[in-house]
């Protein structure tokens, strides 16, 4: 079986999938981190790939810009390929002064300028939030690695926002942000935790700070591609139980 957009036949897939935005960022982990990894997809070069962590199956897959790509590949890999967990490994920019450049931040919620949610939830405002297992089991993870090493990458969770625009046309919005608790600003959170929520799946955004929109602090593009091997070893680590 595949789709429009997956050439991936059913059983393709694990159950759980890692998501990053870059597709070369999908075939950095695949290629790096798993081990046996096997290309499953390369239709509109979204690349996808099947492999192993520490003897356990994983896949990961490229989601795409934005909240519309990001909520048709996570649609299609839960609806049709069964998978039960997606966890988004990306970038995101910081609004919070005590972020920094590397820091981990995972969305426990993620407010939105986008309208989606609200058509998909009948004209009402729907809060989306990260699963709360996937969450506690992976901060647990990064709090483990901290007390067994005595280091670790700051970790900060709390609200995020998932933005249509990448350059915001609101020069205030950081500091509106900022003012609310609000964390970081990504792309693609808010939808995926939706369409999560109403397929019955389990989703989950963990974030590297790749930028500090007020601070002006940026990581280079080749930190952002294959510079958060450290953040994706700790998730996987935490979804495999070890």
């Amino acid at each position: 079986m595949s789709t429009p957009h997956n050439a991936a036949k059913r059983g393709d897939f694990a159950e759980t999938v890692l998501f990053p935005g870059d597709p070369l960022r999908a075939r950095h982990i695949a290629t790096t981190l798993l081990s046996d990894a096997v290309q499953v997809n390369a239709v509109r070069n979204m690349l996808a790939y099947t492999g192993t962590w520490r003897g356990q199956r994983i896949s990961v897959m490229g989601s795409g810009m934005g909240i519309p790509s990001c909520s048709l590949y996570a649609t299609e890999l839960i609806r049709d390929y069964g998978v039960k967990r997606i966890v988004r490994v990306g970038t995101c920019g910081a609004v919070a002064d005590a972020l920094a450049l590397g820091d981990i931040v995972l969305g426990q919620g993620a407010c939105t300028d986008s309208s989606v949610n609200r058509i998909r939830f009948g004209g009402y405002d729907y809060a989306p939030i990260a699963s709360w297992q996937l969450l506690v089991t992976v901060a647990a993870r990064v709090a483990a690695v901290a007390a067994e090493t005595g280091r670790s990458p700051g970790l900060h969770v709390g609200n995020v926002f998932s933005s249509d625009f990448f350059d915001h046309p609101d020069a205030s919005l950081p500091g509106l942000l900022r003012r609310h608790g609000v964390l970081a600003i990504d792309m693609e959170s808010a939808g995926l935790y939706a369409v999560a929520a109403e397929l019955g799946a389990e989703a989950l955004s963990v974030m590297a700070v790749s930028d500090h929109i007020l601070r002006k602090e940026h990581m280079s593009p080749a930190q952002r591609e294959t510079g958060l091997d450290e953040m994706v070893g700790l998730v996987l680590d935490a979804l495999t139980g070890r």
